[in-house]
């Protein structure tokens, strides 16, 4: 007796043909690729690096203090040096990645969170309520994010929670914004029109139907606007209003290493080179994906590489 063939749905053949082709694309430009790498080694740092490394990152050891990088002479943990208390940068940075990502991560989240649902009010209510919705985000906006993030610290006081409300608040605006443009032009397409016709409810129509189609809007500006975090985060610490000792992050350690830059620079340096790598991969892969996720862009490139003679990779 043979056994039926097992057939494999066809909207399953369609998402692993979708991820493969991610893939394949991925790996066809070298910039976004490498970005890729560069930013799996970094999350692969911020989750296992505090369980990896243990105590070493507070451990001193002052037979290596301002140690010169690539000296192996103290093992191979002291690769990039050490700071004045000799203690190992290149532990430092994997431990301080996972602080510099978190806070960015929940800072992105939240500020996309209640933006993205501002949003969605003010763009489907359009009554008195819209209107004072887009007031409060003019007058957030009026204000430059660092100088408001600095008056709010300086008041407040410096910790984690502080600095993750700030950067979250500077944020919002940028995602009502983008949805409530999005809910405009969303809620006037036929779907739409169709949903209210039958007599769905208005929060089953924005959140079920208006929703969904925002989403990768702004999932691609959180990407974009992640960078920009870090790196307010990282200006921050700097100043001495960011996170503080004993935790630590990337721009906490380019504090500490700013009045050495004379005589160990390197205490300053690789965390400076790890948030410039950072940002700068964040943003490579970024413009990517909207090149990605733009068939009229994606087009005109497959096009120009067809007309150079670049023959087209195939699985």
């Amino acid at each position: 007796m043979s056994m039926p063939a097992m057939t494999i749905p066809a909207d399953t053949k369609q998402k692993n043909a979708g991820r493969f082709q991610v893939l394949r694309l991925v790996a066809r430009n070298r910039l976004a690729l490498a970005a890729v790498i560069f930013l799996a080694l970094v999350v692969i740092c911020a989750v296992v690096g505090p369980w990896l490394m243990g105590d070493l990152i507070d451990k001193p050891n002052f037979r290596a203090r301002n140690m010169a990088p690539f000296s192996l002479s103290q093992g191979w943990i002291y690769v990039l040096g050490a700071d004045t208390l000799g203690r190992s940068l290149l532990a430092r940075l994997i431990v301080g990645a996972q602080n510099t990502l978190g806070i960015a991560l929940f800072a992105v989240f939240f500020s996309m969170l209640i933006g993205g649902f501002l949003g969605l009010i003010a763009g489907y209510s359009r009554g008195p309520l819209s209107n004072v919705i887009m007031r409060v985000a003019d007058i957030v906006m009026s204000f430059p994010s660092l100088l408001l993030a600095l008056i709010v610290l300086f008041s407040l006081g410096p910790s984690v929670i502080n600095l993750i409300i700030v950067l979250a608040v500077t944020r919002i605006p940028i995602y009502l914004r983008t949805t409530r443009a999005e809910v405009l032009e969303v809620r006037e397409r036929m779907f739409v029109s169709a949903a209210m016709a039958l007599g769905a409810g208005h929060m089953r129509i924005v959140f079920r139907h208006i929703a969904p189609v925002v989403l990768p809007t702004l999932v691609t500006i959180g990407a974009i606007d992640f960078a920009t975090v870090v790196l307010a985060e990282s200006s921050l610490s700097f100043l001495g209003l960011g996170i503080q000792a004993p935790e630590f992050t990337w721009g906490a350690m380019v504090a500490t290493g700013r009045g050495y830059l004379s005589n160990a620079w390197w205490i300053a340096f690789w965390p400076g080179l790890a948030i410039l790598l950072t940002t700068l991969s964040l943003n490579i892969l970024s413009n990517w994906w909207r090149t990605y996720a733009d068939p009229q862009q994606r087009w005109r490139i497959e096009l120009a590489r067809s007309k150079k003679g670049i023959p087209e990779k195939r699985s």
